[in-house]
């Protein structure tokens, strides 16, 4: 069984490595976001199962999903388990390998381009930048900052200096920009919204963390997007 990164949205974007597993595999196990182009080209006689319509929520969609990874590889298929940008990169390709390693299915990875780096960096925002930004995080924003369920230190993240990226966050934009705010990150911050992007779709938004929530209501963007935070959104503003 193979785990493949598809990149984060524009089709040519999947590593060769990836590309060349696609056209050998037999069975291709493909998430929501992964590049519709890439599937128009698998083999007329490829079992294509669509894992964003598996039913019962995500905990049970995530058990079936393991399971037919692990029965169609046992059954001696070349099976391609085909994700969004990175498989390790909130994509829970770990635990794919773990159900596989516990029924003795080999497995290799190929990772992906990750939208966290790429998506910002083809809307003209590099995630560094000299003398602007020397580090940058990656943060999953699907749960609320206020959630007992969210493993993020919001406040220790608010008092970074460097880049902030936001995947998964545009249903909790206005409450990650609030609490980021409150423990001390500037309210003029330059912060950019990318949605669709690498694709032909691709729309950017640029802003403050004050006033983003609101401009990103206004202007009827929606997921998915990826959120940036930081001066680098404005690093490259001579070339736009």
């Amino acid at each position: 069984m193979a785990l493949v990164g598809a990149g984060p949205g524009d089709p040519e974007l999947i590593t060769l490595r990836g590309w060349r597993l696609l056209t050998e595999a037999e069975v291709v196990v493909a998430d929501r976001l992964v590049p519709g182009l890439l599937l128009d080209e698998l083999r007329p006689d490829v079992e294509l199962v669509d894992a964003s319509k598996i039913p019962y929520g995500p905990s049970r969609g995530q058990e079936e999903i393991n399971r037919i990874l692990v029965d169609r590889a046992l059954a001696g298929k070349i099976v391609v388990r085909l994700k969004g940008g990175d498989p390790y990169v909130f994509g829970r390709g770990g635990e794919e390998l773990l159900a596989c390693a516990e029924a003795g299915v080999p497995v290799t990875v190929v990772p992906g381009v990750t939208s966290a780096i790429a998506v910002p960096g083809a809307a003209g925002v590099p995630v560094t930048h000299r003398a602007v930004a020397h580090e940058f995080t990656v943060v999953s924003g699907h749960v609320a900052p206020d959630s007992p369920a969210s493993l993020v230190r919001w406040e220790s993240l608010a008092g970074l200096r460097g880049t902030l990226v936001v995947l998964m966050g545009l249903k909790n934009l206005a409450a990650i920009a609030a609490t980021l705010i409150a423990h001390g990150r500037p309210p003029q911050t330059p912060t950019a919204v990318v949605q669709e992007g690498t694709t032909a779709a691709q729309r950017i938004l640029r802003s403050t963390l004050a006033a983003v929530a609101a401009d990103v209501t206004a202007a009827a963007f929606r997921p998915p997007a990826i959120v940036v935070i930081g001066d680098v959104v404005n690093a490259l503003d001579p070339v736009h």
